[in-house]
């Protein structure tokens, strides 16, 4: 007799499906499926790229760190400098910081009171580009002409003066001052109504400011202005008959 041949095991319904690949054309994706695809194949580059941000910070923050000691240091090597050979040096040095120009111009205002006025338009120069703008600038710049003044260079220093007291960017305390060296110098020349105008113009500026004293002090020592006299006809009488 024959032995019936067992029924094969009928085929699940799940081995019909095609497997589909899971990848970035899969259109299913969950957020998870394409952050998961994208870190193999891109971990090891943004890996990379935080160390060398990471490192870019790290070298930046020494940079600071550092930079932030010189200035320290340079600062610490200015107060140190107390005489003119100390400031000579430390200006040579530091060409262009602000503190070799506030050097300069501590040294050019030594010579200026000296009467050195060479050495002092040198050092008016060379603090004006390193200062660069503030009242220290401006001061210098005040200095400048003045130094030129008393070099004899009157023409310049005048120019460079009426340049401190008409512009509107400069400080009131030099415009000021400026104006009262100009009403100065032309009441030594002799031109009254310069002395006037310049008075005006410190009046106008800074009422309050103590160069105005100074400046009515030389308004008031003009010579007073008189109208010139007309000559009288002299009367002829007629002679009385005898």
């Amino acid at each position: 007799m024959t032995k019936p041949t067992a029924p094969s095991a009928p085929k699940s319904a799940g081995d019909d499906r095609n497997l589909v690949a899971v990848d970035e054309n899969y259109v299913a994706l969950t957020f998870e499926d394409r952050l998961r695809i994208f870190w193999k194949k891109n971990g090891k580059s943004v890996l990379a790229l935080v160390v060398i941000v990471l490192l870019a910070i790290v070298a930046k923050g020494a940079w600071d760190y550092r930079a932030a000691q010189q200035e320290v240091e340079l600062q610490q090597d200015y107060a140190a400098a107390t005489t003119p050979a100390q400031l000579k040096t430390f200006a040579a040095a530091h060409p262009g910081h602000v503190l070799a120009g506030l050097a300069r111009l501590r040294l050019a205002d030594d010579d200026y009171a000296a009467g050195k006025s060479t050495e002092a338009i040198y050092g008016y120069e060379a603090a004006i580009p390193a200062l660069q703008t503030g009242p220290l600038a401006s001061r210098a710049r005040l200095g400048l002409a003045m130094a030129k003044l008393q070099g004899g260079k009157t023409a310049e220093g005048e120019a460079a003066l009426k340049q401190l007291a008409s512009d509107a960017t400069e400080t009131k305390g030099v415009r000021v001052e400026a104006n009262y060296q100009l009403a100065s110098l032309a009441s030594v020349a002799g031109r009254s109504d310069d002395v006037k105008k310049f008075s005006d113009q410190v009046m106008a500026i800074d009422p309050t400011s103590p160069w105005l004293q100074r400046t009515l002090l030389l308004r008031a020592s003009q010579p007073i202005a008189t109208a010139p006299v007309s000559a009288t006809p002299a009367v002829k009488f007629p002679a009385t008959g005898k």
